[in-house]
């Protein structure tokens, strides 16, 4: 998950990636009205999206920029999950990009159930495990609760996505575009297990450890 350094004056880049996945998500209904958020590192801070935006409609210019010492310096006010993104890119050097939708299928399974707290999905596909892999579940605390925020925290560096009860994912990733990917495999992932009567076995452990072996993934 090495990338390299983003230099000085890419922030214009980062805020049209921004604006790119927050249309691809919300035109493909993983989230909708003003819900959800995404951020990305740059050099001297963060970059995310303004409160109660719509990722449909995000305009590059209005996209928050937040300094080192997470002050709000330009564009328009930043969302309320703001301190959840800093301590995850705190807790991960290597995070780069961040995203968070309330998308329906895991929404529901939250509502219906998870697998376990510390895998709300079985590995049922290969993908699953190659591009999300373990996902724990944060139970309910209000939009913006900073234990859930510190909760959540405490495993940026073990995982790359946790589910929130009744609020979604935030997936985090080398990039935004990477989390945006591994956020519609996760999203994929829960669809199919609602939809399948009867629910499928997981992968055998040895076809996982083929997997990791040939890809060079975790799990």
């Amino acid at each position: 998950m090495n990338e390299p350094m983003i230099s000085a004056g890419s922030d214009a880049k980062l805020r049209e990636e921004i604006c790119t996945i927050g249309a691809s998500l919300y035109a493909r209904g993983y989230t909708v009205g003003s819900a959800g958020n995404i951020s990305a590192r740059c050099d001297d801070g963060w970059l995310i999206t303004p409160t109660d935006a719509c990722l449909g409609r995000l305009d590059p210019a209005e996209i928050a920029k937040v300094d080192a010492q997470g002050r709000h310096v330009s564009g328009a006010r930043p969302s309320k999950t703001l301190e959840l993104h800093r301590l995850i890119y705190a807790g991960n050097a290597q995070t780069r990009g961040i995203v968070h939708t309330h998308s329906t299928s895991l929404v529901a399974l939250t509502l219906a159930g998870v697998w376990s707290d510390e895998d709300v999905l079985p590995p049922i596909t290969p993908y699953y495990v190659m591009k999300v892999g373990h996902v724990p579940l944060v139970r309910y605390r209000r939009p913006g609760d900073p234990q859930a925020a510190a909760e959540i925290a405490a495993r940026a560096a073990s995982v790359r996505a946790v589910l929130l009860e009744r609020l979604g994912p935030v997936v985090w990733e080398r990039s935004v575009s990477h989390a945006s990917y591994a956020l519609e495999e996760l999203e994929e992932t829960a669809r199919l297990w609602l939809m399948s009567e009867p629910k499928p076995a997981p992968l055998a452990p040895s076809a996982i450890e083929e997997l990791c072996g040939t890809f060079g993934v975790r799990w």
